[in-house]
């Protein structure tokens, strides 16, 4: 391959993620008395919102890595932007790494537990790495 011809330089993607942490509203201080108070519960709003959908896809992934049916589950990877981008690492075709971070605190035994689960369904779920090759660029390598 020679690197300065356009047509058969292998490019690839790498995307790096962190997750939100706790975004109760008792966790965040957001009282709702207006101004900021109120972005900020519209943003864990937001926040959870994805993070309840990332949970969905999650699932629906696992139950068809595990039963492995004719007709998969529905995976709802467009109800949310995070998971319309993270379509190819969760369920596509490439490498995924998922480093789960627990707090070594009891206040936050919850999310650590909330976190554990994440990462036990996610490492269930199997991809089938390869090389996505252009048909065009696949006539010239040959």
């Amino acid at each position: 391959m020679n690197p300065n011809n356009a047509e058969t330089t292998i490019l690839s993607k790498l995307q790096l993620v962190d997750l939100a942490g706790s975004e109760r509203q008792s966790a965040t201080q957001g009282f709702g008395g207006g101004g900021l108070d109120t972005l900020f519960q519209k943003e864990a709003i937001e926040i959870n919102k994805s993070l309840f959908t990332l949970r969905q896809v999650i699932t629906a992934l696992e139950e068809n890595s595990r039963k492995g049916k004719d007709i998969p589950a529905y995976v709802p990877y467009r109800e949310s932007k995070l998971t319309t981008l993270l379509k190819q690492s969760l369920g596509g075709n490439s490498y995924t790494l998922m480093v789960a971070c627990l707090a070594p605190i009891d206040l936050y035994c919850d999310e650590n537990i909330s976190t554990l689960q994440y990462a036990a369904r996610a490492s269930t779920i199997s991809n089938a790495p390869m090389i996505n090759v252009d048909p065009k660029v696949r006539t010239i390598m040959e």
